[in-house]
């Protein structure tokens, strides 16, 4: 559990990204002390139940302060998430318990394929859930940022977890194997280096002028009627404060349905910034002619206006999973009843540039933003974290989207409500960015990209035929044995 919880910092913002192979390599060295599916399934449980209480407790700020959920039951219902998320990588050391075998390197090879097929069901099954799955904490300087083009968040996390089981389980007394396991170490590392010399994609088209709007709307003030015309006021003076090809305000912006705004309001705006030749791309909730609201982005400006409305939701902040009616008996979350966005909706036209949009929780999972390339030449996050308050969720975010602009090879545009609002180019680095709970905007020159990265051609498949490979090297040939015997 100890060694669970040291991973978290691994990840931003303290990024001493080499604690996730060391915890990872306790955790395999541990396995070897115990017998059995079962005790090893309890070290899996334990280790990640440290992990995520540490790494998401976060979410406590936005079901008590903001959800209005009584300590006890926000404090348990944390608690019941955690459990819940650590049964993923107790599934995975309850099996590799049972399967394991062979040497030290096929031993490995089934510690890492059942971790990364876990961390791959884990963002799949009821959703999703992906938060601190292990490749996240390797962006650079790690050298295994150099596969994140290649294989995927969790194909990273795979290789991570190889290594370290090959260090955690490799019988260092042992001339022969001590000296294997450093040539593995030293090869996969030197790939990984050389990877990130690599440019997957190239500049197209000429520079744009960006202004990314930070409006630090505290979430306790942001529903209330009485800040309302405050809200768009705010918003329209940050919206016109400085000159841009393309203006971005957060998510949620506009903290009502549009078609309730104060008549003339968004044709004023897109007045405004249709005459100094620029795109305003802001965040609203719309209403369909069915009564359906959802999570939006409205384009206003020189070109026409366009929309994107959000397609993975966050279950229980946006809509309620069947039998959770309880749940919201106990919360009190504004627009908590949301609908989704069609699936593989085209990036936004802006000028010359195709903008790829994701709200908040959405650029998680890379398997889905991919859908908009090859066309998409940027790639923009649109997110409100102020349920958060003052957590590591700001800094685990913007972590995130460096990993997201790798895989896809674009950069990633960023406009925050409370931060990290940024600017991060498609090799991972962080250009530009504000700091968080101050009221600003972020103006910066970026330029969009072309090509595909080999994630961007075959998604989470590589990662998942990988992992799958290593399993059945493992297992098929112990169930072969248990058949005869």
């Amino acid at each position: 559990m100890l060694a669970g919880a040291v991973a978290t910092f691994a990840f931003a913002p303290f990024d001493v990204y080499v604690l996730a192979p060391v915890a990872l390599a306790v955790l395999a060295a541990m396995s070897r002390r115990v017998q059995g599916a079962r005790a090893t399934a309890a070290l899996g449980f334990a280790w990640g139940l440290g992990t995520f209480l540490v790494g998401v407790s976060w979410l406590y700020v936005a079901l008590n302060r903001y959800g209005g959920m009584p300590m006890p039951f926000a404090a348990l219902a944390i608690l019941l998430l955690c459990a819940y998320l650590a049964l993923f990588p107790a599934l995975a050391l309850g099996l590799f318990g049972r399967f394991a075998s062979g040497g030290t390197a096929r031993r490995a090879a089934l510690f890492a394929g059942l971790w990364a097929a876990s961390e791959i069901l884990r963002g799949w099954l009821f959703t999703g859930f992906p938060w601190l799955a292990i490749g996240y904490s390797q962006t650079p300087p790690s050298p295994f940022a150099g596969f994140l083009p290649v294989l995927g968040v969790y194909g990273v996390g795979a290789l991570l977890a190889f290594c370290a089981a090959m260090a955690g389980l490799s019988e260092w007394r042992n001339g022969r194997s001590a000296g294997l396991t450093l040539a593995v170490l030293t090869l996969i590392v030197g790939a990984g280096t050389g990877l990130r010399s690599v440019g997957w994609t190239a500049p197209t088209g000429e520079p744009i002028q960006v202004a990314l709007v930070q409006t630090n709307v505290e979430q306790g003030l942001k529903w209330r009627p009485e800040t309302l015309a405050e809200q768009l006021d705010s918003n329209a003076r940050l919206a016109l404060a400085k000159r841009a090809d393309l203006v971005v305000l957060p998510e949620t912006t506009v903290p009502m349905l549009a078609d309730r705004l104060p008549r003339g309001y968004v044709e004023e705006l897109a007045a405004q910034i249709r005459s100094r030749g620029g795109d305003l791309v802001l965040g609203v909730f719309l209403r369909d002619a069915g009564e359906h609201i959802y999570n939006a982005a409205l384009s206003l400006g020189r070109s026409p206006s366009q929309t994107y409305a959000k397609q993975h939701l966050v279950p229980f902040g946006e809509y309620s999973p069947p039998l959770f009616g309880w749940f919201y008996r106990l919360a009190d979350i504004p627009m908590s009843d949301q609908t989704r966005g069609a699936p593989n909706q085209p990036p936004l036209r802006l000028g010359d540039q195709r903008v790829a949009v994701n709200i908040c929780y959405e650029d998680l999972f890379g398997r889905e933003l991919i859908r908009s390339l090859p066309e998409a030449t940027l790639m923009l996050n649109m997110s409100n974290l102020a349920w958060y308050g003052d957590s590591f969720a700001q800094p685990q975010h913007l972590q995130i989207a460096r990993v997201r602009a790798l895989e896809t090879g674009r950069p990633m545009l960023r406009s925050t409500n409370t931060g990290m609002t940024a600017v991060v180019q498609p090799d991972g680095r962080v250009t530009e960015v504000l700091p968080a709970f101050e009221q600003g905007i972020l103006s910066a020159s970026v330029r969009g990209y072309q090509g595909l990265t080999p994630y961007g051609r075959w998604g989470d498949a590589a990662a998942l035929l990988l992992a799958l490979a290593a399993i059945s090297a493992s297992v098929l040939p112990a169930l072969r044995r248990r058949k005869k015997g």
